[in-house]
């Protein structure tokens, strides 16, 4: 743990012995909210690339992608071991053999200790929570759901496709099987002020969840959201507007929820606004030195249940 937040880098560390680094993968799966199921338009902030490297389109396996990861990974942090990261769209929606397929894909792979795999609370059934309580008998497994508020109504102007309720049928779902459960949250969303954000946190906070990540609104190219901006109907954080919130959030999270991430990587050629989301180092500096600051830290206003 970190002086101020429980970080993932001290838990993996903690649990393995080593440094422990995520490698993404793109495994060329869909979204029900881009192909037609739920939507063809996805959530107003996410483009045809999904959040995705484009690997796969450039004709790489997932063993080769975690080849190519490890190398890069030792390199940069020494790292010597690995979680195979399933990031691009929605990572359990597939054919449960197809799933099955490409996870133990990754696990055969020298050095991957676990699993994470990235999705949508309404892409989650039993066969599939089955599927990955049977990994976690041997191996660590993370769940992503990609929540981003706690409102139904922040939801519907974000095109989520899905309620709060629905995330919170896969949350108790999955809770008890020893698969662990990170939740993405976004803070700027249209029409969301400070109240919102911390009665999310709240919410979350008395949910059986280990994990969270944090990610800044930002606006990239060919989405929704850059139409709105460019109209003038959307306002981007500025940089010390997010570190308040940031702030805000973890003051209301208990600090036995692992603060996976404090805030997004978005791609360069891709970014339309706010520029200084690029500056990653300076936020997060930023906001551990608020947290000095404001003399607070993870669960210092969680509310008693």
């Amino acid at each position: 743990m970190s002086e101020r937040y429980t970080d993932l880098n001290s838990y993996l560390r903690a649990r393995f012995g080593c440094r422990v680094q995520k490698i993404t993968l793109d495994a060329s799966l869909n979204c029900p909210n881009r192909d037609g199921s739920l939507s063809s338009d996805g959530c107003i902030y996410c483009n045809d690339r999904g959040s995705g490297t484009g690997a796969h389109a450039q004709g790489l396996t997932i063993t080769e992608q975690l080849r190519h990861g490890k190398a890069a990974l030792f390199r940069r942090y020494k790292a010597q071991k690995f979680i195979a990261y399933f990031q691009s769209f929605s990572n359990t929606y597939a054919p449960l053999e197809e799933l099955r397929q490409i996870y133990s894909e990754a696990l055969d792979v020298e050095d991957i200790v676990g699993l994470s795999i990235g999705t949508r609370p309404d892409c989650i059934n039993t066969p599939v929570l089955d599927l990955l309580e049977s990994y976690a008998r041997r191996c660590l497994v993370w769940i992503e759901y990609g929540l981003q508020s706690a409102h139904d109504r922040t939801l519907n102007i974000i095109n989520r496709g899905h309620s709060f309720s629905d995330f919170e049928n896969a949350v108790y779902a999955t809770a008890g099987r020893g698969i662990k459960i990170c939740v993405h949250v976004i803070l700027g969303l249209p029409g969301e002020h400070p109240p919102h954000v911390h009665q999310t946190a709240r919410i979350l906070a008395r949910l059986p969840i280990d994990g969270i990540k944090l990610h800044l609104l930002y606006i990239v190219k060919g989405t929704r959201l850059e139409d709105l901006y460019k109209q003038g109907q959307y306002r981007c954080l500025q940089q010390s507007e997010y570190v308040e919130l940031v702030g805000d959030f973890l003051e209301r999270l208990p600090s036995r929820i692992i603060i996976q991430r404090l805030t997004g990587d978005p791609h360069r050629d891709e970014l339309v606004a706010p520029m200084w989301s690029l500056k990653k180092s300076e936020t997060l500096q930023l906001i551990k030195q608020s947290l000095e600051d404001r003399n607070t830290w993870q669960g210092k206003k969680v509310e008693p249940v």
